[in-house]
Formats: C-alpha cells, sequence, structure tokens
C-alpha cells in the first residue's frame, strides 16, 4: 500500500494528519502510544511544511507520501516546497537557554516520537519511520 495526498499550505489542512493516520490504522490495530507517535510527528511535520517550509503561500503545496513496508514499519514522507534548512542546526528546545523560544519544537518531538527520521532534499523533506509491531 502506497498512497500519496497533495494539498495547500493552509493551516486549515493540519486535520488531514487525522484523515491520514486513520486511513493507515484501519484495519490494524495499534497500542495507542504508537497511534499517538504517529499522529503528532505528523501534524508537527505538516505544520512544519505550511509555515516553515511554504511560508503559509497557499499557492505552494504540501505532499504526504505513506507505505507500509514488508517489515511492518509504516514510512511517512512530508516535502514542502520551500527553501529547505539544516535540521542540525535547529536549537534545542530542552536547553535551559531555548526553553522561552517557540521555534525547534517540532523537530524535537519528530526525532523523539519517530522510529527513524531522515531529512533529504535540503531539509524540504521529511522522512519519518514508525515500527508498528
Amino acid at each position: 500500500m502506497k498512497k500519496e495526498l497533495k494539498f495547500a499550505s493552509d493551516l486549515q489542512n493540519l486535520n488531514i494528519a487525522d484523515h491520514i493516520v486513520d486511513t493507515i490504522t484501519r484495519g490494524n490495530e495499534l497500542k495507542p502510544d504508537i497511534y499517538g507517535n504517529i499522529l503528532l510527528s505528523l501534524t508537527e511535520a505538516i505544520n512544519n511544511a505550511i509555515v516553515h517550509g511554504n511560508k503559509f503561500n497557499s499557492n505552494k503545496q504540501v505532499t504526504v507520501e505513506f507505505s507500509i513496508d514488508d517489515f511492518n514499519s509504516l514510512i511517512i514522507t512530508v516535502q514542502d516546497e520551500g527553501n529547505g534548512f539544516d535540521h542540525n542546526s535547529v536549537p534545542d528546545p530542552t536547553d535551559p537557554e531555548n526553553i522561552e523560544k517557540l521555534n525547534g519544537r517540532g523537530v524535537f518531538l519528530i526525532k523523539n516520537l519517530a522510529d527513524e527520521v531522515n531529512y533529504l532534499s535540503n531539509g524540504k523533506v521529511v522522512q519519518m519511520k514508525f515500527n508498528l509491531n
């Protein structure tokens, strides 16, 4: 199963994350923590694509692809049409000097909730892997 969705960079489209996770998990009994990790990570990735990647430009699209591989791992890819970024330069939001800053929390959450995370195409693409077992 591999599916792809494209939608405009509008924060009203964040609810698409719920639809995607429900589609993926239909027929698969997931532990609540795995479901929650997938939903929160996908929501953060879509939010980052809309806000930081595409800069709220509704003429630019966000693309979400998802599939389940032979090892029962879910792979979700979120791509924006922005300039990209260096994920290694995002400040750690748990560092005391960054506690008050709003940026970096989504990248931090994704990194800690997904089983594997890769940033591709100069940061315009985030690929998240979740073990469904």
